[in-house]
């Protein structure tokens, strides 16, 4: 099977299997990920081909929504590949960013790094930040019935991973808690420069939604 069969094999079976999804990780969600990947790739030695494979399933089975579940995405992911006839070796290498490439595994110490892991975790984070990532956190609060802000409520900047899996915050506290902090956990130059405007985009909408709150 060709590469740009595989690619388009796998973008089926991801729209299709995410046609219902939250809308903070649907197949927009993905989508703009891939073509962030595949833009901050060029600046890096990278495999594409794993990249497009582990933007494209990285949020096939999100344990956010199975119960926590941290294995069920690499598991989906690598049945899929396998099922298509991928080489072994890059299943495994696109299950283990899926693993590795998430916020919450940061709470972790580091157990596996490549280029590749680089690229998309970037890719995915970039996502999580500016406008788009406003509207996604905005949009998992309000499938989640949490509280948009509590001024009795603050951030908890020293949580443990256990924590952060289960909080119930007020969405502005992910602000703190997470999004904010995304700039500076860039792997790549790319991202470094993608994130910059993004991440001052945040504190400028920050400033007029306490404006407006006061």
């Amino acid at each position: 099977m060709s590469v740009a069969d595989i690619i388009a094999q796998t973008t089926g079976f991801v729209q299709d299997t995410l046609k219902n999804a939250e809308g903070g990780h649907d197949w927009w969600h993905i989508k703009r990920v891939h073509t962030n990947a595949k833009r901050i790739a060029q600046t890096e030695n990278a495999d594409i081909l794993i990249v497009e494979l582990a933007a494209l399933l990285h949020d096939i089975a999100d344990s956010k929504f199975h119960n926590g579940d941290e294995e069920i995405g690499p598991r989906t992911a690598g049945d899929f590949l396998t099922g298509i006839n991928v080489d072994a070796t890059i299943v495994e290498h696109v299950q283990q960013i899926i693993r590795h490439m998430s916020f919450k595994s940061s709470f972790d110490k580091a157990t596996f790094y490549s280029p590749e892991l680089a690229v998309v975790q970037d890719a995915d984070r970039l996502d999580a930040i500016g406008a788009i990532g406003i509207a996604r956190a905005f949009t998992y609060g309000g499938f989640k019935g949490r509280e948009i802000y509590n001024p009795e409520l603050k951030p908890n900047l020293s949580m443990s991973k256990a924590e952060y899996k289960n909080t119930t915050a007020p969405t502005i506290n992910h602000f703190y808690e997470k999004l904010l902090l995304l700039k500076d956990k860039m792997n790549t130059e790319t991202g470094k420069q993608l994130a910059q405007q993004r991440h001052e985009f945040m504190e400028s909408y920050l400033q007029q939604f306490y404006s407006e709150v006061q």
